[in-house]
């Protein structure tokens, strides 16, 4: 039977806090790395068939057959446009949503019960107005739901807490979108983000999709001239990539051990061709050591986002070569870990017009289902589908190998 290693204050919820498991689910090991934390090992069967360490949020939703989901902002989730959401899903052999509860910007979109332990945070929009009730409507259609929470990507909490963000000039650092991201070296920017997390699990949420679990893009041309804390990770043991890479691991690891007691699946999205190298070296993404430490692996392989990679000029314009070379990838890497994670690819739903004259197409019907048919070709049944604006291709067959 597989071993996990569980942090000191974990163990101690586990020998002696059985008559109050909400209250020690919140409790966190405070000093948690894969490195350095003192554990005991626990059989993790016995944990996960103990009904004193699962929280019960009073709703009920089955793992489906195979994830078959699509993005879902605040603001369609709070607004008119949810209703025909529901009813796509309802009418096809979709069966998920991805509901946004920490958006790009740092912002919940929903506010907080007075006395939440986020509600001190101060980052609610009022965009889902009732995030119970929404949760309420899923289970009543037989709807997975997977909370959204981006961490890293967050320039609320950079403005509110610039010592936790990247500075530069006694400013807080900003791309060229005007972005702001806080410190992954931080294990107060993880305590920030599990809390939502568990938040989330708390509401009813089935799975808790962590998003730009990254340092920002092209930050190993920016890791000398900023100004920012490596805490734990400044020793001489590592270099500036493993020191990110570590950081990224140790958080997903940090947020699936803290999880556990909710009874929820933990998701990580991660830039596809994070998996065609052995790391992405500037934003500190190890696509093994990352999926060794969730339950669900997300790689965004939209075709418009690649170059020419698999020998494939222009793969906007192929999208079922350039999903099956990607998948032919990835199963070699999954297959190289012991306990791989469920595979679940982001694909693409979107026209990406700004490609250029010649370098696109206009994505509906067909492309999409060229994408879930490299995946299916590949022994890969799950999926996601990404469109900004939640306007999903019509009359899509979501199962075409079926």
């Amino acid at each position: 039977m597989k071993k996990i290693k569980l942090a000191a204050a974990t163990a101690l919820l586990f020998s002696g806090l059985a008559t109050a498991p909400a209250m020690a689910a919140d409790e966190k090991a405070q000093d948690f790395t894969t490195r350095t934390y003192n554990a005991i090992e626990i059989n993790s069967e016995v944990l996960s068939s103990s009904q004193l360490f699962k929280y019960n949020s009073g709703l009920t939703f089955e793992y489906p057959d195979a994830v078959r989901g699509i993005f879902v902002t605040g603001h369609s989730a709070g607004g008119a446009r949810f209703d025909s959401l529901i009813d796509l899903v309802g009418s096809t052999d979709l069966n998920a949503m991805v509901i946004d509860v920490k958006e790009d910007f740092g912002y919940l979109t929903y506010v907080p019960e007075e006395g939440s332990q986020i509600a001190e945070y101060e980052i609610g929009q009022p965009y889902i107005k009732d995030p119970r009730a929404m949760l309420e409507r899923l289970e009543q259609e037989e709807i997975y739901p997977i909370a959204r929470v981006v961490v890293f990507k967050d320039s609320a909490l950079a403005e509110n807490k610039p010592e936790w963000s990247f500075q530069e000039g006694g400013q807080v650092w900003k791309n060229r979108r005007g972005e702001a991201f806080v410190n992954p070296y931080m294990k107060e920017v993880w305590d920030y983000n599990v809390d939502i997390a568990i938040e989330a699990a708390k509401l009813g949420f089935k799975e808790i999709q962590f998003d730009y679990v990254r340092f920002p893009e092209g930050f190993e041309n920016r890791a000398d001239t900023l100004q920012y804390s490596k805490g734990e990770y400044g020793g001489d043991e590592y270099d500036g990539v493993q020191s990110r890479v570590a950081a990224v691991t140790d958080f997903v690891a940090y947020a699936h051990e803290q999880l556990k007691p909710y009874d929820v699946e933990v998701s990580v999205d991660i830039f596809g061709y994070s998996a065609t190298l052995p790391e992405a070296p500037g934003i500190g993404q190890n696509f093994s050591k990352i999926s060794e430490n969730v339950d669900v692996i997300s790689s965004m392989i939209y075709p418009s986002h690649w170059t020419s990679y698999f020998g494939i000029a222009k793969p906007d314009l192929e999208p079922y070569k350039l999903v099956a070379e990607y998948a032919k990838v990835e199963n070699a890497k999954l297959g190289e870990l012991e306990n791989p994670p469920v595979s679940r690819p982001w694909l693409q739903d979107f026209t990406a017009s700004y490609l250029g004259s010649g370098n696109y197409l206009n994505y509906g019907k067909a492309e999409v289902e060229a994408q879930i048919k490299a995946l299916n070709d590949n022994g890969i049944e799950e999926f996601l589908l990404w469109n900004a604006g939640n306007t999903y291709s019509s009359g899509v067959d979501y199962t075409p190998n079926n």
